[in-house]
């Protein structure tokens, strides 16, 4: 319920003088009552000066009143003085409700701004929306830790971000065949971690397209595919988790989603649960995705007989025997084997960092780069 607020307010000197009248006193009476300076009476009956806590008590006690009406009618009049211009501040603070203003302006998404109709106008333009009241959206399937909630402020400005930088890349068409091919040359590509650098040029020429945007503090996702006018794919990446095998598992979650054309005409978020979390209850196509990801880092048949010829002695040298025998990077049989074993410190050093593998030959946004 909004304050009534009144037509006109008027100073507490006037109050002060009705009271005086009342009692037939004189302002040098009521000082001497008070034992107060009688300049002082004067100057708050003209209204140069403010009624403090202090002279509220002794109002209060010489009028047999308390002293909150009297400090009322002071905050009332001191804020009927002050009446905003306009209503830049509720602006404002509006767009730092509904969007993460700080966050974008430091990534360089947004200008910083003096003038609300800038920012707003800038907002409108990121979002593609005719008004900052109306919600931005984005359809998406995203690997992300919160599986059942809907996509935030924050996660919904990485998407947009992720979106404008597809939008620029001119590619083939997207071809379902060449993309399913492309699962051999993607899988040749995770023994050596330097291969990873090809990846973007594989998935341009099956017609799907590849971003990587640094993710937005507190936005959680670690990968997410959506699409284009229903006909173009795209598939973006934080690379939050720096390891080899985090970049493999999403990337190939979000390739079977693409496969699948999950979201592809939907009209709700589907979200994926982050890398090792547990599978209850998830919808039926994150399992699937799930599973193809798992299979396509370490084939579960092989998985399965290797741990089971070994348990419980899983040493280094036969972890990397068997990841040179299926021809896998060591760092992918150690993520399924952390997985497994749920020990997330097993030979963590084989868990190497591909960033700085993938980064130059890939379109980016964040670490010092933005790609044109």
């Amino acid at each position: 319920m909004n304050a009534r607020v009144p037509a006109e307010v008027f100073p507490p000197g006037d109050f002060l003088r009705e009271e005086l009248e009342a009692r037939n006193w004189r302002q040098q009476e009521l000082a001497e009552i008070l034992d107060r300076p009688a300049r002082l009476i004067s100057e708050i009956i003209a209204g140069k000066r403010a009624i403090t806590p202090e002279t509220a008590k002794g109002l209060a006690d010489a009028f047999g009143t308390s002293p909150d009406y009297w400090m009322n009618l002071e905050s009332q009049y001191q804020l009927s003085k002050v009446r905003s211009q306009d209503k830049s501040v509720a602006r404002r603070a509006f767009l730092y409700e509904r969007f993460p203003v700080r966050e974008m302006i430091r990534r360089g998404w947004i200008v910083a701004s003096d003038s609300v109709d800038i920012l707003e106008k800038q907002f409108c333009e990121f979002f593609s929306i005719p008004s900052v009241d109306i919600e931005p959206t984005l359809f998406h399937n995203a690997k992300k830790t919160n599986a059942w909630d809907a996509a935030s402020p924050i996660q919904i400005a990485w998407l947009f971000r992720a979106k404008q930088l597809a939008s620029k890349q001119i590619i083939s068409a997207y071809s379902q065949k060449k993309l399913i091919e492309s699962l051999d040359k993607l899988k040749s590509l995770t023994l050596s971690p330097e291969e990873v650098r090809h990846t973007p040029r594989i998935l341009a020429d099956a017609g799907v397209h590849f971003v990587i945007v640094e993710p937005l503090s507190g936005s959680k996702i670690d990968g997410a595919c959506f699409w284009l006018d229903d006909k173009k794919p795209v598939i973006a990446m934080t690379l939050r988790f720096d390891r080899i095998d985090n970049f493999w598992f999403v990337l190939r979650h979000e390739i079977e989603h693409i496969l699948r054309e999950d979201g592809k005409k939907g009209h709700h978020v589907i979200v994926d649960s982050d890398v090792g979390s547990s599978e209850d209850g998830l919808p039926e196509e994150e399992v699937i995705a799930n599973n193809a990801a798992a299979e396509f880092c370490v084939p579960s048949n092989q998985l399965d007989n290797f741990i089971s010829r070994v348990q419980p002695y899983f040493s280094e040298d036969k972890v990397l025997r068997f990841a040179q025998r299926i021809e896998v990077h060591p760092g992918l049989v150690v993520g399924q084997l952390q997985h497994r074993l749920k020990r997330h410190d097993f030979l963590r050093k084989h868990l190497v960092k591909i960033r700085a593998l993938v980064l130059p030959g890939s379109d980016v946004d964040g670490w010092g780069i933005i790609s044109e």
